[in-house]
Formats: structure tokens, sequence, C-alpha cells
């Protein structure tokens, strides 16, 4: 590859050419412009190709005296980013040259890096270009008997602005399962979440009951692009009354006939999964992408 590949510090990052080369790239998505990198990461720099024609963050901490490249929480995607498709060789040089600077990797590329042969992970995606009559008919069967279901209930459809309220609910409902999330990666989100009100960016629907009980949350980024669903959370009252199948169903009904896809973010656990999926969404994976140059005896605790 005769093009030159540079590493480059944050500060030294021409923030807007970055965010062009991110909004004009086909595989462009928000967990990579400055802002949510800047919000949802420890530290990052990058590794840029000539006149930011390529680019990837790479967001990074330090243990032990060996920094290493990690994913931060609730940034899914990372990776190679271009205008110009991302070929095979382009894949291989920007990784090759981020082993260059770190001992241990473990993130995620994005969908854009297909060439990548690695470990898939499933991301559903919905376009909701047509009509809502012409996307529900790809609705499965269950998914149909649930909404009919959810009807007899009244529930209450509205959006919000109260990021705080989602991410407080969210955490008391998944602690269990979010262990290795701590309280400084709950402050990065809520940081996020109020940069992106600042952008108009942020979007949060709730469903009620004819009793004000907020049964399910959705907390969405929207960047022109997609509508990111960064996070949901149904309570026990609400997965009687079939309100996160409600919730999505009305988003879908909000943002029919837009430019926009529906990212679901996930998932690779079966039972989440199936539900995406009747919706009509397909499957567009993201890459694992792991390397251990650790010295002896680290690299066994590693593996």
């Amino acid at each position: 590859m005769q093009d030159q590949i540079r590493y480059v510090k944050r500060k030294d990052i021409d923030t807007q050419k970055w965010d062009e080369c991110i909004r004009n790239s086909p595989n462009g998505i928000i967990y990579a412009y400055v802002f949510y990198l800047d919000c949802m990461a420890d530290h990052w720099d990058a590794l840029i190709c000539n006149d930011y024609e390529a680019i990837m963050p790479l967001t990074w901490r330090k243990k032990y005296g060996v920094t290493y490249l990690y994913q931060p929480f609730f940034t899914q995607q990372s990776g190679i980013f271009s205008q110009q498709p991302v070929t095979a060789s382009i894949v291989a040089a920007f990784l090759s040259e981020s082993k260059t600077y770190f001992r241990f990797a473990e993130i995620h590329l994005n969908f854009g890096n297909s060439e990548f042969e690695g470990t898939r992970l499933n991301n559903f995606i919905l376009s909701l270009t047509r009509p809502y009559e012409e996307i529900c008919l790809s609705y499965k069967k269950d998914l149909k008997k649930n909404l009919l279901r959810s009807k007899k209930f009244k529930l209450i459809y509205h959006a919000t602005p109260d990021y705080n309220s989602a991410i407080s609910k969210f955490r008391m409902a998944y602690s269990k399962r979010l262990k290795n999330n701590k309280q400084s990666d709950y402050n990065r989100l809520k940081k996020l979440c109020m940069t992106a009100h600042e952008k108009q960016l942020l979007l949060i629907r709730e469903v009620r009951n004819n009793e004000n009980e907020i049964l399910a949350t959705a907390l969405c980024l929207n960047d022109g692009k997609r509508i990111y669903q960064i996070l949901s959370v149904t309570s026990q009252k609400g997965k009687k009354y079939e309100a996160n199948h409600f919730l999505i169903d009305h988003l879908i009904r909000e943002f029919q006939r837009t430019d926009l896809l529906l990212d679901f973010e996930g998932s690779d656990i079966p039972g989440i999964a199936h539900f995406y999926k009747n919706f009509g969404s397909v499957n567009q994976p993201y890459f694992f992408f792991r390397f251990n140059n650790l010295p002896w005896p680290f690299r066994l605790l590693k593996k």
C-alpha cells in the first residue's frame, strides 16, 4: 500500500476533516464522530491515511504500564472509515499499523470492514423509507399477535427528554448482567446524552399505561442516517403488556417514509435477535478484532 498511514494524537486531529470523512463515508456511523469518541472513550488517538482519506479511531487505556486498545461502553463499532470502499489491503494495512503502537487489542470493526476475516457479530437494521403499511407486511406472525394483544391495554407512546431516568432504569434492570460497567461509564453515557441533546440528536421514547406508569423506554440517537437504539428497558409489567413491541412499532410509524435506517444495535443473544427479526429487519454484521502481543506471563492471562 503506497498511501501513508500515520499515528495522530487526539490533540492534533483536524476535527472538521475527521467528521467530514465520517459524514461522507458509506460506512460512516455515529460512534466514530469526534463528539461521541470524546464523550465515551477514556483516551483516543487515530490512524489517518493521507489527508483524511481513510481513518481509524484508536480507543485506548493503560494498565500495568501496557497500552492497549479496547471497545468503549455503548460504542458498538469502530474500525476503518473511508469515502472509498475499504478493501482487504486497507484493512490489513491499518490493523498491522495498530500493532506497532499497542500490545493488545479487543475492538470491533464496522460493517464496512467486511473484507476482514474475523468473528462476525450480529446487528439488525430496518429501512424506514417505505410507508408503514408496506413495512408491517414483513412483520412476523407472533409480532402481529403481540401487537394485537397490546391494544387492549390502552398504551400511550410519547417523547421525553429525560435521559437520566432512562439510564437509571436501564442500570437497575441490567446491573447483574453488566457487572463490569462502572459509575464512570454511566457518567460518560450521561455526558454523551447531554451533548447529543444540545446537537438535537437525542431521541427518547416511552410507553406508559393509563395510570402513567412507565412500561418501556428506548434511548436513541438520530444522526440523519440512522436511528440507533442505544439502550432500551422494559419493566416486568411492561413485558406482560407487550410494551416493547408497541414502542418499536410506533417508532417505525413515527419515522416511516424517511431516509433513515432503524439500527437495533444487536444482538448475538438468540432471543433478542429473534425479537428484532420479527420486525422484518436484516442482519448487517460487524467484526471482532483481537491480537495479543503481551509479554509473558501477561499473554497467558489474556488468552
